[in-house]
């Protein structure tokens, strides 16, 4: 599973219209975003406009392709592209900036896990 972590940019002047829209988004946008492997998919929206959004997906290209395939979302993008800046002319789903992710709790605690039982040194230690 990959975790995926982007950026955009929402115009100040519409932030909170593009809140209304995804207080509801289409019942078809959620079943196909659903079924082409977005999962835990979360936006978050700073004041200023900075969109942060987050998904698991067993991979990005597969999931992208999945939804560029569906004419829900040729729709949608269609829509929402007036909502951000700096897209030129990709769409928000493939114009975004993808974060690196440089730490996740749980990927560190399993190689912690995975030293402790290894360890000699830790079993005569503990108590």
């Amino acid at each position: 599973m990959r975790r995926v972590c982007f950026q955009l940019q929402v115009r100040p002047e519409r932030l909170e219209e593009y809140r209304d829209r995804h207080r509801a988004v289409w019942p078809e946008m959620l079943r196909a975003l659903a079924s082409t492997g977005w999962r835990n998919y979360s936006l978050f929206l700073r004041p200023d406009g900075l969109l942060i959004g987050y998904f698991e997906t067993d991979s990005l290209e597969q999931a992208r392709a999945g939804m560029a395939a569906t004419e829900v979302n040729t729709r949608w993008q269609a829509e929402m592209g007036e909502f951000f800046v700096d897209l030129g002319d990709a769409r928000p789903d493939t114009g975004f900036v993808e974060l690196e992710e440089i730490f996740h709790l749980e990927d560190q605690l399993a190689q912690v896990a995975r030293f402790d039982s290894a360890s000699p040194l830790k079993k005569e230690n503990t108590p």
